[in-house]
């Protein structure tokens, strides 16, 4: 069948694509890219049934839609595109160079040449620190799923200043020169404390690996496996978000540090707005969905 193309700009006209009654809308998507606009390629486009609508799947058949021969689809040019694994690792690899950076050549930052002595509290953090990142670049890498295959590229550069300008921040802090380290029982609560949080984020990243077959969006109940550090998810939806605020709360009483509790506070923030939109998505798609869970806080939120 024939489907006619025009711009959300405008609605003006950008060409005609012939598709079959089963295609679906990343099918419309590559024949757009191969017969009409060279320049966008499929993850750079949007297609909507109205001007003004919502983006329609890319499993979405025409079928499904309704679409017959001869009916209008908007095309939207979302802007150049970067995977979400580039993204992840751009900016996770910041945050370990700066650290590093700042913690190794600390009279760059301060003039003095000296660094913190064999296990001070600062070379403490520094080996957390190096630990939770190293962790989240092997997990992009080997680890993590993505359901969404890439974001608009103007959108790197304000997550790389997030993280990379809040490492500096607490770096800066954590290894001056006047730095005064909280009691020996903080450093080995917050060590520890710390330690659990970074095991129970891998165990639930793995959980969640094998809940998506490779090279699928399958989507299913997460529920606690043999491992442990899983059994959060009889309370939250989002234990992953859970066990990552922990660490940054263990860190900041580890180094006494209140830059780390602010970055603390912030991820916690931003991380309640994400588990709360997958927990109303959780709710929505699976009419059995446990009742008792909150979304990131058991009890609370």
């Amino acid at each position: 069948m024939e489907i006619e193309i025009l711009s959300v700009a405008g609605s003006k006209p950008i060409g005609k694509i012939n598709v079959n009654d089963n295609a679906t809308i990343k099918d419309v998507k590559d024949k757009i890219y191969k017969n009409l606009k060279k320049s966008l390629y499929p993850e750079r486009q949007s297609i909507k049934l109205e001007s003004k609508g919502r983006s329609l799947k890319d499993e979405a058949t025409l079928k499904s839609l309704s679409i017959d021969n001869g009916a209008k689809l908007y095309l939207q040019d979302l802007g150049p595109q970067i995977s979400w694994k580039n993204v992840f690792l751009a900016e996770y690899a910041g945050p370990l160079f700066v650290y590093l950076w700042a913690y190794q050549r600390p009279w760059i930052l301060y003039g003095e040449q000296s660094a913190p002595s064999h296990w001070s509290v600062p070379s403490i953090a520094a080996l957390c620190w190096s630990v939770h990142y190293a962790k989240r670049l092997l997990e992009t890498l080997f680890v993590h799923r993505f359901s969404h295959g890439t974001m608009p590229l103007r959108n790197l550069f304000k997550n790389c200043c997030y993280y990379w300008a809040f490492t500096l921040y607490i770096a800066y802090h954590i290894n001056h020169p006047l730095y005064t380290a909280p009691c020996s029982t903080c450093v080995y609560i917050g060590v520890v404390g710390f330690t659990i949080c970074e095991l129970g984020n891998f165990s639930i990243h793995i959980l969640l690996k094998n809940l998506r077959p490779p090279g699928t969006k399958v989507r299913r109940i997460p529920v606690p496996d043999g491992n442990p550090f899983t059994q959060l998810f009889n309370y939250v939806s989002c234990p992953n978000y859970t066990y990552e605020f922990g660490s940054w709360l263990f860190f900041t009483i580890m180094t006494k540090c209140a830059p780390a509790g602010i970055f603390a506070v912030v991820g916690l923030y931003q991380m309640s707005v994400w588990a709360l939109g997958k927990h109303r998505n959780y709710k929505k798609e699976f009419p059995d969905y446990p009742k008792g869970r909150k979304a990131i806080i058991p009890f609370i939120l």
